[in-house]
């Protein structure tokens, strides 16, 4: 019926045309007499189209096509409906409606749910007992979370990922679902997929000032900081203007980003001189840190006991605070939180673990060529006398026993029994080599990233100049 009115309209409008073609004087003349003759304030056209009741009226009757997935209205079953209807609507498929929130520390299932659009007490109460699925409010961490829900507001899939805690790159799914006999759920184990993200920035304060205005974690920045320990102290060496650039690893699960991995390269420069590290690996050789001349970054002794931490007091004369006089400071102390984990700074064998008068509880690792160091003050002990350690394992955690004025870690070095600072035997102490035969494989990966750090350099300058 509409294809033969917009049929009859085309064909009155080009009658009038033709009319206008034909007599344009006699319609133009009319037209002016009819506008003078309305007044000042309103004017009327007749109609020129036929009046629709007039027009021939035909019935077009044409198949529609079925949907794949028919349109679902959720309609009660008490709501006035002719009977035919109610097959069509029993056979159809209902929505599924997709929302997304992230967990928060004070979180409940009821608070979660509702934030994503789910009133669901069956769901509530599964997510309050089970086993499996409690874990999703186990941590104060947060954890992204996507439901999927009916119209009803009915929870009918919910997903979360986390990273596993017993595996580097690895990572956990819960999947909470709902079947034929109610919800279930259950925990999938999956690897984490590694991409580089580039990065760069100028010193104007602190390391960790400059990598917050870049954007970069601070587990990053601690990597950059350890990495670069035996060639720059970053409690004294930092100058403004010194520069950076790390290309550094993002683990996502199934494009979700979980957390950061390593360092891949990185370049420091510091008070004009550059600095330059690149991870490489092999079968049979612990990863590490190399310039790109192939010479390892890891030397015998790590230059901290603690990842980057501020010194509060250095090797030499200071004013006890406990005493009351100037007495020699004959190590070194870190300021640091109760717990803080403490790790060895070279292989070795421990010589004693237990209580020592003003050291309270402490720890003495025996290395090589009759060199000693001593970790004090520890709130707790984690290895035994006669136990050997590699560098960087785990020994203990910073405390405040003995005579203490507050938390920290008081570390010596001792060669031959001689104290000596323990900074500069760290700088030193002779680097690892790389084994020759490893030679051309590690050249193309420091190859790849040395473009990498080129590319994070122009990163910097387009915008500096973009500001």
């Amino acid at each position: 019926m509409i294809r033969q009115t917009l049929h009859a309209v085309a064909q009155l409008g080009q009658q009038t045309a033709e009319s206008l073609s034909r007599h344009p004087r006699r319609i133009m003349g009319g037209i002016g007499v009819l506008l003078l003759g309305t007044g000042v304030t309103a004017f009327g056209i007749a109609p020129l189209a036929p009046d629709a009741a007039d027009l021939p009226v035909r019935e077009v009757v044409e198949a529609l096509p079925v949907l794949a997935t028919p349109l679902y209205a959720a309609i009660p079953a008490s709501a006035d409906l002719p009977p035919e209807a109610r097959p069509v609507l029993a056979s159809a498929q209902p929505w599924t409606l997709y929302r997304s929130d992230t967990t928060r520390a004070d979180d409940t299932p009821q608070s979660l749910l509702q934030r994503l659009g789910v009133n669901d007490s069956e769901a509530q109460a599964f997510l309050a007992r089970n086993p499996v699925a409690r874990q999703l409010l186990a941590s104060r961490q947060s954890r992204l979370v996507h439901a999927e829900s009916t119209p009803q507001q009915t929870l009918q899939r919910l997903t979360a990922r986390w990273p596993d805690p017993k595996s580097e790159r690895g990572f956990l799914r819960l999947v909470v679902e709902r079947d034929a006999n109610g919800l279930n759920a259950r925990l999938e184990p999956g690897a984490l997929q590694s991409s580089s993200r580039l990065a760069s920035g100028d010193i104007q304060s602190s390391l960790f000032a400059s990598t917050d205005a870049a954007g970069i974690p601070d587990a990053v920045a601690v990597q950059l900081a350890e990495m670069f320990a035996s060639d720059i102290d970053f409690r004294r060496d930092l100058r403004k203007g010194d520069r950076f650039q790390v290309v550094y690893e993002i683990l996502s699960a199934e494009g979700e980003p979980m957390k950061t991995g390593r360092i891949l390269s990185a370049q420091f420069v510091n008070n004009g001189r550059p600095h330059e590290a690149v991870w490489f690996e092999a079968p049979g050789v612990k990863g590490g840190y190399y310039a790109f001349n192939g010479d390892s970054k890891r030397r015998y002794f790590l230059s901290s006991p603690l990842e980057f931490s501020r010194v509060s007091s250095g090797y030499g004369m200071r004013f006890h605070p406990v005493l009351g006089r100037q007495r020699a400071h004959l190590g070194v102390d870190y300021a640091a939180p109760t717990g803080t984990p403490v790790r060895t700074v070279a292989d070795g064998v421990i010589e004693f673990a237990g209580v020592q008068r003003g050291y309270g509880n402490v720890i003495y690792v025996r290395h090589r060529n009759n060199q000693t160091t001593v970790f004090a003050h520890l709130s707790r002990i984690g290895v035994r006398t006669g136990q050997r350690v590699n560098q960087g394992e785990f020994i203990g955690n910073v405390g405040s026993t003995g005579m203490s004025t507050g938390p920290h870690l008081h570390f010596e070095l001792r060669d031959n029994g001689v104290h000596r600072d323990p900074l500069v035997i760290a700088r030193q102490s002779e680097a690892i080599k790389l084994p020759e035969n490893l030679r051309g494989a590690f050249n193309q990966v420091a190859q790849i990233q040395r473009q990498e750090l080129a590319a994070a350099g122009r990163l910097q300058q387009a915008l500096a100049s973009a500001d």
